[in-house]
């Protein structure tokens, strides 16, 4: 069955860099796009970006642009999520998805806390 399972985050004080990663099992990784998820305290699930299955094309929301850059390797059926000067806004669950064979897939998230 489909699995996703993030790491990588945690406690960074803002200006700060994390790197989170999933790790992808179960599916062709190489055929599907891969997405980042976060939900802060209090708000709905958000769209952070996506990458496309040759990681060619990188899509990300205006409030992270030019911060956040995202990767995979199709050999190690793994996304990246490179997240640098972090802002106490970007403090969130971070969740990995995936529509695969037209079922959403998601991870169980990873905390990421942007505080002073």
């Amino acid at each position: 069955q489909v699995q996703l399972v993030e790491s990588g985050g945690g406690l960074v004080q803002p200006g700060g860099s994390l790197r989170l990663s999933c790790a992808a099992s179960g599916f062709t990784f190489r055929e599907y796009v891969m997405s980042w998820y976060r939900r802060a305290p209090g708000k709905e699930r958000e769209l952070v970006g996506f990458i496309s299955q040759s990681g060619g094309l990188t899509e990300f929301k205006d409030s992270v642009k030019g911060r956040f850059t995202m990767s995979r390797d199709n050999t190690r059926n793994t996304v990246i999520l490179q997240m640098n000067s972090l802002k106490p806004d970007d403090t969130a669950v971070y969740y990995c998805y995936a529509r695969v064979l037209g079922r959403d897939s998601w991870g169980r998230g990873t905390q990421v806390t942007v505080s002073s």
